[in-house]
């Protein structure tokens, strides 16, 4: 502890004066506040960069022309940088908070220098054209330099970013720590949706998991796939998609500026009358899922194709066309007929779309094969509004079944 606020204040200045003189001896060269740590037998230093640096001192040796040792780590991904930098943009524009993780990069330590100042505390200074090659965020890297040169560069040009500098030399090694450090699980979708932000299509989804007893306490939120043996029809992901279809007829849309409450409101009633009419679904609506037996979960989702993504996604898609966007509720009557379709897997209306039956089924049990295309969908789709009147057949010679 200090013995006054005046020692703190001397002790303060003399860093002060200290910091100032290397930086003005090393003014041509970058130069950086570091905290210097050991792990896995090197020593790693934590630095942090303006964003306008970035471009200037980081280098991505991916591997090319399939040859894994013509780089340090792998070949970029195409598309992802830019999902990256419209993150950065979305979040930004809509003034909340947003984040990106450490980058790590890889310098022999004989290109850089190290003043020690105290304890772990250190100045790095890099010389003028030596970069700092890219071990793990390449794509990071990459958005935020087109951001900074584009038209939306005075966005990010006031941040800073954490760079982890790995002081190693050997360039297997290197090759060995990015491998190392992609090891790490892919996060499973319905994890990923349970952590996003409430609004959107994850705000209503989450809304309509709490309130429609069909998915309430029968929804996975981790997994990527529901657990029968822990009575769970669905996840988080179906749920998602369902949600994204009924009000924009695309599983990918994030209804970034729908009313969380009222969307999820319309919503509710419209699934809840749909459950509760539908023979198919009624018994497992109307029990809760403490109530229910794994054997109860196993056949709903074996024969009926509510219990399964894909069929989420084909109610989605037909309840879009039962929303009255103005007046925010799902149509009573035609959810109604929705609901007194036959929705086994075994009714002719799924046959030839979303189902493909088996002639000669290894597994009697297991006649069908459900198909979850594009075309598969809206195949399915086509054929309902066109049994309940919705739309007309693409010509007279059209058969249902």
């Amino acid at each position: 502890m200090f013995d006054s606020i005046s020692d703190h204040k001397e002790l303060s200045h003399s860093l002060n004066q200290a910091l100032e003189s290397y930086l003005s001896k090393f003014y041509r060269k970058k130069c950086y506040l570091g905290l210097r740590f050991r792990q896995g037998k090197r020593t790693m230093i934590q630095i942090n960069v303006p964003a306008h640096d970035l471009p200037t001192l980081l280098q991505a040796k991916h591997s090319e022309n399939n040859d894994p040792d013509s780089g340090k780590n792998r070949p970029e991904v195409q598309g992802h940088a830019e999902e990256v930098k419209q993150y950065i943009v979305k979040r930004i524009q809509k003034n909340k908070p947003w984040i990106l993780g450490t980058l790590t990069a890889n310098i022999s330590p004989d290109r850089i220098e190290l003043i020690e100042l105290a304890r772990e505390l250190c100045l790095v200074v890099i010389p003028r054209g030596v970069k700092l090659d890219i071990t793990d965020g390449q794509h990071r890297k990459r958005a935020i330099h087109e951001l900074i040169e584009s038209t939306n560069g005075e966005l990010i040009g006031d941040n800073d970013f954490p760079i982890t500098l790995v002081l190693e030399k050997d360039f297997k090694q290197c090759q060995m720590d990015f491998r190392d450090m992609a090891q790490s699980r892919t996060l499973d979708p319905s994890l990923l949706l349970s952590f996003g932000e409430f609004e959107g299509y994850i705000g209503i989804m989450k809304t309509v998991q709490e309130n429609v007893p069909m998915f309430k306490d029968k929804t996975e939120t981790i997994k990527k796939s529901p657990s029968t043996k822990h009575k769970l029809l669905y996840t988080r992901n179906y749920l998602a998609k369902m949600v994204s279809c009924a009000f924009a007829n695309d599983t990918k849309a994030e209804l970034e500026n729908w009313n969380v409450e009222t969307s999820s409101n319309a919503l509710v009633v419209g699934l809840n009358q749909f459950f509760s009419e539908c023979q198919q679904t009624k018994h497992i609506f109307e029990t809760e899922a403490k109530d229910l037996t794994v054997e109860e979960v196993r056949k709903f989702k074996e024969t009926c194709i509510l219990g399964r993504s894909v069929g989420l996604e084909v109610l989605g898609r037909l309840l879009y066309f039962t929303y009255d966007q103005e007046n925010n509720h799902f149509d009573s009557s035609k959810v109604s007929q929705l609901a007194q379709l036959d929705w086994l897997c075994s009714s002719q209306i799924w046959h030839g779309n979303i189902i493909r039956v088996e002639t000669n089924p290894k597994d009697p049990t297991k006649a069908y094969k459900i198909s979850a295309t594009m075309g598969s969908v809206k195949s399915a789709v086509d054929k309902v509004k066109i049994h309940l009147g919705w739309m007309s057949p693409p010509n007279p010679q059209f058969q249902l079944y």
